[in-house]
């Protein structure tokens, strides 16, 4: 990946800054075959604009010896018109070849800038993705990607050769016509390209306002798609209905501002270009009444100024794609350049572990620089020991499993695995180490057998099928239809509750990590399904540390250490039993939890 440089905000990003910042993506020093294919598009590009510089001359002295009367002068005319056509035939081609030629360059560029900002994404904090809407970060990435190869295409081969056609035309123009003709041109396309960047800067403005609104609008209706099940509890298809219906008249009335916009643009173009043409072409007739001038300049000059200007006709729209495709490069960059909140420090080591202990070090941690969550947190985990963690909502305890899992870094003291600070090893051998079975497990949009297997890289069919027997899910696959091909849908909404745990049982089992971390693993099942996941963890624990996160009080009464939590400190500590006879926060949550079991039936017979 190119070095990072700070991109500047959007209101007041440097166009150059960002162009240079793609250049190593367009010119990749370790591509010699891209440069290639570079260099002979730009040549391509030079063949044409010679044969489109050169196709005038032909048209006029095809005109000018017709005008002679003489039956010599029809072949010579002819032989002028033929090699019109010729030049005008070999400048498509060029043309085409110049694209076929850059089009791998762009698309590489192009897919290497957004494989990096996706890779970018992935490896930001939790609290990135946490804090930014889904559908904006990938609108983002979606509009930088698209916009790379139109703005590539308009600035090497509209802008570039424009430049070098007026240059010429401009010499063309001095050595048969004088410098009159010279400078009334080059006035006109300063006029031109002033008038077209003013209103073009006014566009952009409007269209930066509709491409936020345009986001808004996907960021609502993703979030609503996303709610689907909490938008039907509680009946609310017509709020959402008008939410997105007033992004969407915000988005359209912003758009009907920008076209109209486009309309006072090309009339104030056309109105430019054709005085011009008008005083041209008056000149030529005027230096022809005097005999200074033969009707073949007439269509030079005429033909000189069409070409010159049919480039220009897309000036605006030219200028506010580059524009608006810099503007959506530098958004991508922004992305890159977002500040790594959890970092690997420089040449760290892997993790390696033989006894998996899990030790919590005088931990101080707080989302918030102002809202502390753990305060000095301390307890080890011995290899191959069940311990629980327990304690009222708010208490910190999944706040462990995200420290764990190093998604965020504590504030203060240390986290140990093995004795090894986990801060100073590499954050992927970290995770290769623990398995996790989550409260909600969601699952790709894919099949039982993909969701299973992302376990592990490279696992084979007899590890899905071992996994899947381990979490007491191969019953149910050899039921389905199409067994391990069977689709989860959206999030794995296709599964229950139940069979959603057990394939992200499988796919911890097929990644056999030593350390296990549940995190409420149950808290969202029935009775029966809770019993039935929890005889399957039981035995998937064996011969493994095992971290478990728990409300339920009941589904670790068999830990070997249970640490209950308040206010991020750890309060009590002991085995069940004990526990119980200390007679504290641990009793006094089970006899409330006991008690709301014993209601529950009492409840139903009444």
């Amino acid at each position: 990946m190119p070095p990072d440089a700070a991109t500047p905000a959007p209101d007041d990003y440097d166009g150059w800054a960002t162009l240079r910042r793609f250049l190593p993506y367009l010119w990749p020093h370790d591509h010699p075959a891209l440069k290639r294919r570079i260099i002979g598009a730009m040549l391509l590009v030079l063949a044409a604009k010679a044969t489109t510089l050169a196709l005038p001359f032909a048209y006029k002295s095809a005109v000018d010896a017709m005008t002679t009367p003489a039956n010599e002068a029809a072949m010579v005319a002819l032989a002028f018109v033929l090699a019109y056509a010729a030049g005008r035939f070999a400048s498509v081609v060029f043309d085409n070849t110049r694209n076929i030629v850059f089009e791998r360059v762009g698309q590489e560029a192009t897919r290497h800038l957004a494989e990096d900002t996706f890779a970018r994404l992935h490896r930001l904090s939790l609290r990135f993705h946490l804090s930014r809407r889904t559908g904006e970060v990938t609108k983002t990435i979606e509009r930088g990607t698209k916009s790379i190869d139109s703005m590539l295409y308009f600035l090497l081969f509209n802008i570039a050769p424009t430049v070098l056609e007026l240059i010429a035309v401009a010499v063309i123009f001095y050595l048969n016509f004088g410098w009159e003709l010279v400078a009334a041109t080059a006035v006109t396309v300063v006029t031109y390209v002033a008038i077209t960047r003013w209103i073009t800067e006014w566009r952009t403005k409007l269209r930066k306002e509709m491409n936020d609104l345009d986001g808004q609008a996907l960021s609502r209706a993703v979030d609503s798609l996303l709610n689907y099940e909490t938008v039907k509890y509680f009946g609310a298809e017509a709020r959402e209905r008008e939410r997105y219906g007033r992004a969407a008249r915000d988005y359209a009335e912003a758009a009907v501002k920008s076209e109209n916009s486009l309309g006072l643009l090309n009339i104030s173009q056309a109105l430019v270009m054709n005085l011009l043409m008008a005083a041209a072409m008056g000149y030529t007739v005027w230096g022809w009444s005097r005999g200074q001038l033969t009707t073949g300049d007439l269509v030079l000059v005429n033909t000189y100024l069409v070409q010159l200007f049919r480039p220009l006709d897309m000036l605006g729209m030219v200028y506010r794609t580059i524009r608006q495709g810099l503007i959506d490069m530098a958004a991508m960059f922004r992305l890159i350049d977002t500040r790594l909140e959890v970092e690997d420090t420089p040449g760290a080591p892997a993790l390696m572990v033989q006894h998996p202990t899990v030790q919590f070090e005088d931990v101080v941690f707080g989302y918030d620089p102002d809202r502390t969550i753990l305060h000095g947190l301390s307890f080890e985990v011995p290899a191959g020991n069940r311990t629980a963690i327990v304690g009222p909502s708010g208490a910190g305890k999944s706040t462990i499993a995200r420290l764990l899992f190093r998604f965020y870094d504590p504030g203060e003291g240390r986290i140990l695995i093995d004795g090894q600070d986990i801060a100073l090893v590499t954050q992927a051998s970290l995770r290769a180490h623990i398995g996790i079975v989550p409260q909600d497990s969601v699952l790709f949009n894919e099949t039982i057998g993909y969701n299973i297997a992302y376990g592990r890289d490279g696992a084979t069919q007899d590890d899905i099928l071992r996994a899947a027997q381990g979490a007491a899910i191969l019953p149910l696959i050899e039921r389905l239809p199409r067994g391990l091909d069977t689709e989860v849908g959206e999030r794995g909404l296709k599964l229950s509750g139940g069979e959603k745990q057990r394939v992200a049982i499988a796919r911890t089992l097929v990644k056999n990590p030593p350390i296990l971390l549940l995190d409420e693993a149950t808290s969202a099942l029935d009775t029966g399904t809770e019993q039935a996941i929890l005889e399957t963890l039981r035995r998937v624990s064996e011969n493994r540390t095992t971290l478990s996160i728990a409300h339920r009080l009941s589904t670790i009464a068999d830990a070997d250490e249970i640490l209950v939590m308040d206010h991020g400190r750890i309060v009590e500590r002991g085995s069940h039993r004990a526990l119980l006879r200390h007679d504290g926060l641990y009793a006094e949550m089970w006899t409330r939890q006991q008690a709301e079991r014993e209601d529950i039936p009492a409840a139903a017979a009444e």
